[in-house]
Protein backbone atom coordinates (compact mmCIF):
# COMPACT_ATOMS: atom_id res chain seq x y z
CA UNK A 1 0.00 0.00 0.00
CA UNK A 2 1.28 3.45 -0.96
CA UNK A 3 0.15 4.90 2.36
CA UNK A 4 2.29 2.47 4.34
CA UNK A 5 5.33 3.39 2.25
CA UNK A 6 4.72 7.06 3.00
CA UNK A 7 4.29 6.36 6.71
CA UNK A 8 7.45 4.24 6.78
CA UNK A 9 9.43 7.05 5.13
CA UNK A 10 8.12 9.53 7.70
CA UNK A 11 8.93 7.34 10.69
CA UNK A 12 12.37 6.50 9.32
CA UNK A 13 13.07 10.22 8.96
CA UNK A 14 12.00 11.08 12.51
CA UNK A 15 13.32 7.90 14.16
CA UNK A 16 16.87 7.71 12.76
CA UNK A 17 18.16 5.19 15.32
CA UNK A 18 16.82 2.24 17.27
CA UNK A 19 14.55 2.95 20.22
CA UNK A 20 11.58 5.16 21.07
CA UNK A 21 11.05 8.70 19.75
CA UNK A 22 8.41 11.10 21.08
CA UNK A 23 5.82 12.66 18.77
CA UNK A 24 3.71 14.34 21.47
CA UNK A 25 2.48 13.59 24.99
CA UNK A 26 0.42 10.54 23.96
CA UNK A 27 2.21 9.34 20.82
CA UNK A 28 5.63 7.91 20.02
CA UNK A 29 7.57 6.12 17.28
CA UNK A 30 9.70 3.01 17.52
CA UNK A 31 12.50 1.67 15.32
CA UNK A 32 14.40 -1.61 15.41
CA UNK A 33 16.92 -2.62 12.76
CA UNK A 34 16.93 -6.30 13.67
CA UNK A 35 14.62 -8.98 15.05
CA UNK A 36 14.66 -9.07 18.83
CA UNK A 37 14.65 -11.73 21.49
CA UNK A 38 11.33 -12.23 23.33
CA UNK A 39 10.98 -9.33 25.80
CA UNK A 40 8.82 -9.28 28.94
CA UNK A 41 6.96 -6.18 30.07
CA UNK A 42 3.59 -4.53 30.63
CA UNK A 43 1.77 -3.23 27.56
CA UNK A 44 -0.51 -0.34 28.47
CA UNK A 45 -3.80 0.68 26.87
CA UNK A 46 -2.72 1.83 23.40
CA UNK A 47 -3.00 1.45 19.64
CA UNK A 48 0.06 0.45 17.63
CA UNK A 49 0.27 0.92 13.85
CA UNK A 50 3.18 -0.72 12.03
CA UNK A 51 4.59 0.96 8.92
CA UNK A 52 7.28 -1.62 8.17
CA UNK A 53 8.34 -4.99 9.58
CA UNK A 54 6.41 -7.29 11.88
CA UNK A 55 6.01 -7.85 15.61
CA UNK A 56 4.20 -10.32 17.83
CA UNK A 57 2.98 -10.30 21.41
CA UNK A 58 2.19 -13.27 23.61
CA UNK A 59 -0.43 -12.64 26.28
CA UNK A 60 -2.38 -15.18 28.27
CA UNK A 61 -1.40 -18.00 25.94
CA UNK A 62 -2.48 -16.19 22.74
CA UNK A 63 -0.09 -14.89 20.07
CA UNK A 64 -1.05 -11.76 18.12
CA UNK A 65 0.96 -10.66 15.09
CA UNK A 66 0.75 -7.11 13.77
CA UNK A 67 2.29 -5.67 10.63
CA UNK A 68 1.59 -3.02 7.96
CA UNK A 69 -1.78 -4.64 7.22
CA UNK A 70 -2.95 -5.08 10.82
CA UNK A 71 -2.80 -2.73 13.81
CA UNK A 72 -2.84 -3.73 17.49
CA UNK A 73 -5.17 -2.42 20.20
CA UNK A 74 -4.83 -3.05 23.95
CA UNK A 75 -7.53 -1.82 26.32
CA UNK A 76 -5.88 -2.44 29.74
CA UNK A 77 -2.37 -2.90 31.14
CA UNK A 78 -1.29 -6.44 30.29
CA UNK A 79 1.84 -8.46 31.10
CA UNK A 80 3.09 -9.57 27.70
CA UNK A 81 6.06 -11.02 25.86
CA UNK A 82 6.85 -8.90 22.81
CA UNK A 83 9.17 -9.71 19.92
CA UNK A 84 10.07 -7.98 16.66
CA UNK A 85 10.09 -10.87 14.19
CA UNK A 86 10.78 -9.06 10.91
CA UNK A 87 13.37 -6.28 10.62
CA UNK A 88 16.72 -5.52 8.98
CA UNK A 89 19.08 -2.54 8.61
CA UNK A 90 17.74 -2.07 5.07
CA UNK A 91 14.09 -2.37 6.14
CA UNK A 92 13.86 -1.70 9.89
CA UNK A 93 10.77 -2.33 12.00
CA UNK A 94 8.95 1.02 12.21
CA UNK A 95 5.84 1.68 14.27
CA UNK A 96 3.58 4.37 15.72
CA UNK A 97 1.97 4.06 19.15
CA UNK A 98 -0.67 6.18 20.86
CA UNK A 99 -2.09 5.74 24.36
CA UNK A 100 -5.87 5.43 24.64
CA UNK A 101 -7.67 8.06 26.70
CA UNK A 102 -11.06 6.87 28.07
CA UNK A 103 -12.32 10.45 28.46
CA UNK A 104 -11.70 11.28 24.80
CA UNK A 105 -13.29 8.01 23.66
CA UNK A 106 -16.33 8.64 25.86
CA UNK A 107 -16.76 12.16 24.52
CA UNK A 108 -16.61 10.86 20.95
CA UNK A 109 -19.19 8.18 21.68
CA UNK A 110 -21.57 10.74 23.13
CA UNK A 111 -21.06 12.98 20.12
CA UNK A 112 -21.86 10.00 17.89
CA UNK A 113 -25.05 9.37 19.85
CA UNK A 114 -23.63 6.32 21.59
CA UNK A 115 -25.10 6.79 25.05
CA UNK A 116 -26.21 3.15 25.05
CA UNK A 117 -22.64 2.04 24.34
CA UNK A 118 -21.64 3.73 27.59
CA UNK A 119 -24.23 1.86 29.65
CA UNK A 120 -22.96 -0.40 32.39
CA UNK A 121 -24.07 -3.70 30.90
CA UNK A 122 -23.79 -2.91 27.19
CA UNK A 123 -22.60 -6.17 25.65
CA UNK A 124 -20.25 -8.91 26.85
CA UNK A 125 -16.66 -8.13 27.72
CA UNK A 126 -14.08 -8.90 25.04
CA UNK A 127 -10.39 -9.63 25.40
CA UNK A 128 -8.10 -6.70 26.11
CA UNK A 129 -5.87 -7.19 23.07
CA UNK A 130 -6.73 -7.67 19.41
CA UNK A 131 -5.60 -6.85 15.87
CA UNK A 132 -7.64 -5.20 13.11
CA UNK A 133 -7.10 -4.43 9.46
CA UNK A 134 -5.58 -1.04 8.72
CA UNK A 135 -7.54 1.27 6.43
CA UNK A 136 -6.45 4.39 4.48
CA UNK A 137 -8.36 6.97 6.60
CA UNK A 138 -6.68 5.68 9.76
CA UNK A 139 -3.25 5.74 8.09
CA UNK A 140 -3.83 9.29 6.86
CA UNK A 141 -4.60 10.49 10.40
CA UNK A 142 -1.55 8.68 11.81
CA UNK A 143 0.70 10.29 9.18
CA UNK A 144 -0.58 13.75 10.08
CA UNK A 145 0.12 13.03 13.74
CA UNK A 146 3.70 11.96 12.92
CA UNK A 147 4.26 15.10 10.84
CA UNK A 148 3.67 17.23 13.94
CA UNK A 149 7.29 16.48 14.84
CA UNK A 150 8.20 19.03 12.16
CA UNK A 151 6.18 21.77 13.88
CA UNK A 152 6.29 21.36 17.68
CA UNK A 153 4.44 24.66 18.08
CA UNK A 154 1.41 23.17 16.31
CA UNK A 155 1.39 19.95 18.34
CA UNK A 156 -0.35 21.38 21.42
CA UNK A 157 -3.30 22.51 19.29
CA UNK A 158 -3.45 19.89 16.55
CA UNK A 159 -2.42 16.69 18.36
CA UNK A 160 -5.68 16.47 20.37
CA UNK A 161 -7.68 16.98 17.17
CA UNK A 162 -5.80 14.26 15.29
CA UNK A 163 -6.03 11.98 18.35
CA UNK A 164 -9.81 12.31 18.17
CA UNK A 165 -9.75 11.49 14.46
CA UNK A 166 -7.64 8.35 15.02
CA UNK A 167 -10.04 7.18 17.73
CA UNK A 168 -13.02 8.09 15.54
CA UNK A 169 -11.68 5.91 12.70
CA UNK A 170 -11.22 3.05 15.14
CA UNK A 171 -14.70 3.49 16.62
CA UNK A 172 -16.21 3.15 13.16
CA UNK A 173 -14.43 -0.18 12.63
CA UNK A 174 -14.49 -3.53 14.38
CA UNK A 175 -12.60 -2.08 17.37
CA UNK A 176 -15.63 0.06 18.26
CA UNK A 177 -16.98 -2.32 20.95
CA UNK A 178 -13.56 -2.64 22.57
CA UNK A 179 -13.10 1.14 22.70
CA UNK A 180 -16.62 1.57 24.07
CA UNK A 181 -15.73 -0.76 26.95
CA UNK A 182 -12.75 1.46 27.80
CA UNK A 183 -15.00 4.52 28.03
CA UNK A 184 -17.79 3.14 30.24
CA UNK A 185 -17.76 5.04 33.52
CA UNK A 186 -19.36 2.30 35.62
CA UNK A 187 -19.16 -0.76 33.39
CA UNK A 188 -17.54 -4.12 34.00
CA UNK A 189 -14.37 -3.12 32.12
CA UNK A 190 -13.90 -0.19 34.52
CA UNK A 191 -14.37 -2.59 37.44
CA UNK A 192 -11.77 -4.96 36.00
CA UNK A 193 -9.41 -2.01 35.48
CA UNK A 194 -9.99 -1.03 39.12
CA UNK A 195 -8.91 -4.54 40.16
CA UNK A 196 -5.86 -4.35 37.87
CA UNK A 197 -4.91 -1.00 39.35
CA UNK A 198 -5.18 -2.36 42.89
CA UNK A 199 -3.02 -5.38 42.05
CA UNK A 200 -0.43 -3.16 40.37
CA UNK A 201 -0.22 -0.82 43.36
CA UNK A 202 -0.18 -3.62 45.96
CA UNK A 203 1.55 -6.37 43.99
CA UNK A 204 3.75 -7.33 46.96
CA UNK A 205 0.79 -7.90 49.28
CA UNK A 206 -1.23 -11.12 49.57
CA UNK A 207 -4.93 -10.80 48.88
CA UNK A 208 -8.04 -12.92 48.66
CA UNK A 209 -10.45 -12.88 45.75
CA UNK A 210 -13.11 -11.61 48.17
CA UNK A 211 -10.95 -8.62 49.15
CA UNK A 212 -10.12 -7.80 45.54
CA UNK A 213 -13.77 -8.16 44.52
CA UNK A 214 -14.74 -5.64 47.19
CA UNK A 215 -12.16 -3.19 45.79
CA UNK A 216 -13.54 -3.72 42.28
CA UNK A 217 -17.14 -3.52 43.52
CA UNK A 218 -18.06 -6.88 42.04
CA UNK A 219 -18.96 -10.28 43.39
CA UNK A 220 -16.02 -12.74 43.62
CA UNK A 221 -17.47 -14.97 40.89
CA UNK A 222 -18.12 -12.03 38.57
CA UNK A 223 -14.63 -10.63 39.16
CA UNK A 224 -12.94 -13.94 38.37
CA UNK A 225 -15.05 -14.44 35.23
CA UNK A 226 -14.70 -10.93 33.81
CA UNK A 227 -11.05 -10.53 34.82
CA UNK A 228 -10.15 -13.66 32.87
CA UNK A 229 -12.33 -12.64 29.92
CA UNK A 230 -10.34 -9.42 29.59
CA UNK A 231 -6.79 -10.48 30.50
CA UNK A 232 -6.84 -14.27 29.86
CA UNK A 233 -5.31 -14.54 33.35
CA UNK A 234 -6.74 -15.05 36.82
CA UNK A 235 -6.10 -12.22 39.31
CA UNK A 236 -3.46 -14.33 41.08
CA UNK A 237 -1.72 -15.17 37.79
CA UNK A 238 -1.72 -11.49 36.91
CA UNK A 239 -0.20 -10.61 40.29
CA UNK A 240 2.48 -13.28 39.86
CA UNK A 241 3.61 -11.88 36.51
CA UNK A 242 3.71 -8.33 37.86
CA UNK A 243 5.70 -9.51 40.91
CA UNK A 244 8.25 -11.33 38.80
CA UNK A 245 8.70 -8.42 36.40
CA UNK A 246 9.19 -6.02 39.33
CA UNK A 247 11.70 -8.40 40.89
CA UNK A 248 13.60 -8.50 37.61
CA UNK A 249 13.82 -4.70 37.63
CA UNK A 250 15.16 -4.72 41.21
CA UNK A 251 17.81 -7.30 40.38
CA UNK A 252 18.94 -5.30 37.35
CA UNK A 253 18.64 -1.72 38.63
CA UNK A 254 19.57 -2.17 42.29
CA UNK A 255 21.65 -5.35 41.88
CA UNK A 256 19.71 -7.13 44.61
CA UNK A 257 20.35 -10.80 45.16
CA UNK A 258 17.55 -13.21 44.28
CA UNK A 259 16.41 -13.72 47.86
CA UNK A 260 16.14 -10.00 48.60
CA UNK A 261 14.35 -9.26 45.34
CA UNK A 262 11.89 -12.09 45.90
CA UNK A 263 11.14 -10.91 49.44
CA UNK A 264 10.69 -7.31 48.25
CA UNK A 265 7.94 -8.33 45.82
CA UNK A 266 6.11 -10.55 48.29
CA UNK A 267 7.65 -14.03 48.11
CA UNK A 268 8.25 -15.80 51.43
CA UNK A 269 10.01 -18.79 49.86
CA UNK A 270 13.27 -18.13 47.95
CA UNK A 271 13.04 -21.51 46.24
CA UNK A 272 9.50 -20.84 45.02
CA UNK A 273 10.58 -17.42 43.76
CA UNK A 274 13.52 -18.89 41.83
CA UNK A 275 11.36 -21.64 40.32
CA UNK A 276 8.63 -19.26 39.16
CA UNK A 277 11.19 -16.71 37.93
CA UNK A 278 12.96 -19.33 35.83
CA UNK A 279 9.65 -20.60 34.48
CA UNK A 280 8.66 -17.11 33.25
CA UNK A 281 12.02 -15.77 32.07
CA UNK A 282 13.74 -18.98 31.00
CA UNK A 283 16.65 -18.82 33.47
CA UNK A 284 17.22 -18.47 37.25
CA UNK A 285 17.44 -14.86 38.54
CA UNK A 286 21.21 -14.35 38.62
CA UNK A 287 21.83 -16.05 35.29
CA UNK A 288 19.00 -14.07 33.73
CA UNK A 289 20.39 -10.80 35.15
CA UNK A 290 23.85 -11.52 33.73
CA UNK A 291 22.29 -12.22 30.34
CA UNK A 292 20.31 -8.97 30.40
CA UNK A 293 23.28 -6.86 31.45
CA UNK A 294 25.17 -8.26 28.48
CA UNK A 295 22.19 -7.66 26.17
CA UNK A 296 20.08 -4.72 27.49
CA UNK A 297 18.12 -4.65 24.22
CA UNK A 298 16.21 -7.68 25.53
CA UNK A 299 14.19 -5.41 27.84
CA UNK A 300 10.68 -4.73 26.50
CA UNK A 301 10.22 -1.58 24.42
CA UNK A 302 6.50 -1.05 24.96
Amino acid sequence: MVEQGELAALIERYAPHDGDHTVCEKASLHRSEQPTEPKHGVFGAAVCVVAQGRKQVLSGGSVLVYDPLNYLVASVDLPVIGQVIEASPEQPYLSFRMTLDPAVIGDLLLQLGGEQALAQDAGPLVGAMAVSQVNPPLLDAVMRMVRLIETPRDADVLAPLIEREILYRMLLGDQGPRLAQIARADGRMRQVKRAIGWITQHFNQPFSIEELAAEARMSPSALHRHFKAVTALSPLQYQKQIRLQEARKLILAQRLDAGSAGHAVGYDSPSQFSREYARLFGAPPLRDAARLRARPEMLLDT
